[in-house]
């Protein structure tokens, strides 16, 4: 098969499926996977050759932890180093005593029993950083703490590489210092050339302006360097890390992401279906009972100690179990460390098979264990849930829910007028980040009746519902409708349909996002076009007012698209109308 057809037979896979999986909940990497069982060896046999194709894959994990590096700068990852080393070493440790024991128990010898069980205890890279980013929690306090322990385990793959071979039978002289030699000098010569070359090659690239040939340097550069990492018998991907932070504090940072993140998700894309190509549903059909137990099993003893981790590193118990969920599953590096360990005779081929598919089924509960999470989890145990903080009894005429950028502009602007007022938040990072600048803000959901009682939402005089996420939004909206019918709502709107779902609430006061800073971005464009003050301002105005009637005037007909679509075409003709009739000079209707 040529492989413009194979690329047309994952195009089309991926195309079906992760729209079909993101509709169902479930999110795109079980989309991707069961692309890759549909059209794999073990489903239709569309396409064969599944080593070769994760093979080629693999370099999206390595674009990933490029980008990941650009965001790091090497005082940031200095500053990272107890979470790296303490919390990763701690969750590698503890995660592998019980599944080197029970490896041990179900009849293997010690050495490959405390090799399983150490390989076992890596997470998934792609997996767990594509989940946090879909869920846009790269940045919590979990997000951070699952950053720090996978790249405790990317390091780990290192020593385990070069330790296998030399704890098989007879190959106690497989160890070479010229090899640890060789390692040392391809970190070395990466990191002074990445210090002293990378910046002058990139200016002169960029002094060509050819767009294209500087998206070819910057995958020479990550592909480079993974290369001669891998030279050196390291990992691919830390090697692309390692490039990423030499370059995060360059003023080629943003370029560099721009010009990779396409190729990073089509890669990343093909990885996870790969994955799922490898599935071996006939072992699965023929041996359910040891593989489940093997994947139940994994997940269970991982999510345990992650969640004890993160306790003790200070987590509270919502992000301790988010981060569980995120690690808990097996990672890609078992698929080449159980083959090298079958190389070397130090683990039967039927095990490896059975290890492998356990695995990747590992993979596949990470989504459908967030889902149960987001869903389900606090409605089975609701004592689980984090109380809300304590609020003080004196009632505010002012509720805010959501404390982000746009709720704390608000908040400000109603201190400086000695205006008291209660803001709600849900992310308990977001509330102890503000508070330390001296704003009063309460943990909590502000869905939750309890909570906006406690608020005082029945005696206050005016809500700000500034919550971005559309579903919490509207779950809020309609608990303060439920307890303060009559109450005045002003609410924050992503877009147009947000802010329709908002008024068939019966909330009038909608502010949508970006409305207003760009209309002020349109004016200064104005301006710089050499329009008057007063001509920009009365263009602005005369659009707002415009648009602001055609949103109240589409409501109850916004599901109609060709309604929608007359009215834009007729409110834009009647714009290029009035704006024809203006007076040259002053803005002012002739």
């Amino acid at each position: 098969m040529s492989l413009l057809h194979e690329a047309v037979i994952f195009l089309a896979a991926a195309v079906v499926a992760v729209p079909l999986a993101r509709w169902l909940g479930l999110g795109a990497v079980i989309g991707y996977l069961a692309a890759g069982v549909a059209i794999g060896p073990a489903g239709l046999g569309l396409v064969g050759d599944v080593h070769e194709v994760m093979h080629l894959a693999e370099f999206g994990v390595v674009l990933l932890l490029f980008i990941i590096g650009l965001e790091l700068q090497p005082s940031r990852l200095w500053a990272l180093r107890r979470p790296i080393f303490v919390n990763g070493t701690a969750q590698i440790g503890l995660s592998a005593i019980p599944i080197a024991a029970i490896a041990y128990f179900a009849g293997l010898s010690p050495m490959p029993a405390v090799l399983i069980g150490i390989v076992l205890a890596l997470s998934s890279t792609a997996f767990a950083l594509q989940a946090l980013a879909e869920r846009e929690e790269l940045t919590t306090h979990h997000g951070r703490a699952a950053f720090a322990i996978l790249l405790m385990q990317d390091l780990a793959v290192i020593p385990l590489l070069a330790l296998i071979p030399v704890l098989a039978p007879g190959g106690g002289e497989a160890f070479d210092p010229l090899d640890l030699i060789k390692t040392v000098a391809v970190i070395v010569a990466v990191i002074v050339g990445g210090r002293t070359l990378l910046r002058p090659v990139l200016r002169m690239v960029s002094a060509s302006r050819t767009n294209e040939i500087f998206t070819a340097m910057a995958l020479l550069v990550v592909s480079g360097t993974a290369l001669a990492m891998e030279w050196a018998g390291l990992s691919m991907a830390l090697g692309a890390f390692l490039a990423g932070v030499l370059l995060a504090d360059s003023e080629y940072r943003h370029a560099l992401e721009a010009d990779i993140e396409p190729f990073k998700g089509l890669l990343l894309g093909l990885f996870f279906i790969s994955v799922g190509m490898g599935v071996d549903l006939r072992l699965l059909v023929d041996e359910p009972a040891p593989i489940l137990s093997i994947a139940i099993g994994l997940v269970l003893i991982k999510a345990g100690v992650l969640w004890t981790v993160g306790r003790l590193a200070g987590l509270d118990r919502s992000s301790a179990r988010n981060l569980a969920i995120a690690l808990s599953q097996g990672g890609e590096f078992a698929f080449v460390l159980f083959a090298v360990m079958a190389d070397v005779a130090l683990l039967d081929a039927q095990v490896m098979s059975q290890l492998i598919v356990a695995v990747t089924l590992s993979m596949g509960l990470t989504p459908l264990l967030f889902l149960i999470n987001d869903h389900w989890w606090l409605r089975w145990f609701p004592h689980t849930r984090k109380p809300f903080d304590h609020i003080e009894s004196s009632h505010h005429r002012v509720i805010v829910a959501g404390f982000g950028r746009f709720g704390q502009i608000i908040g400000r602007v109603l201190r400086a007028r000695g205006i008291a007022f209660t803001a709600l938040e849900l992310d308990s990072d977001q509330v102890d980040f503000v508070r330390r600048f001296g704003n009063r803000t309460y943990y909590g959901d502000a869905s939750r009746s309890e909570l906006l009682r406690a608020a005082g939402v029945e005696q206050a005089e005016l809500f700000v519902l500034a919550v971005q996420d559309e579903a919490a939004s509207l779950r809020i909206a309609r608990a303060v409708r439920e307890l303060a019918p009559e109450l005045r709502i002003i609410a924050r709107a992503r877009n147009r349909q947000h802010a329709y779902k908002l008024m068939e609430l019966g909330i009038r006061d909608v502010v949508r996002d970006t409305f207003d800073s760009s209309l002020r971005a349109a004016g200064n464009v104005l301006r710089g076009l050499g329009f008057s003050e007063g001509q920009a301002r009365f263009t602005t105005e005369t659009f707002a007012a415009k648009d602001e009637e055609r949103l109240f005037e589409a409501f109850g007909s916004h599901d109609d698209l060709d309604k929608m679509i007359e009215l834009a075409q007729r409110s834009a003709s009647e714009l290029e109308k009035l704006f024809a009739e203006e007076h040259p000079k002053d803005g002012r209707q002739s």
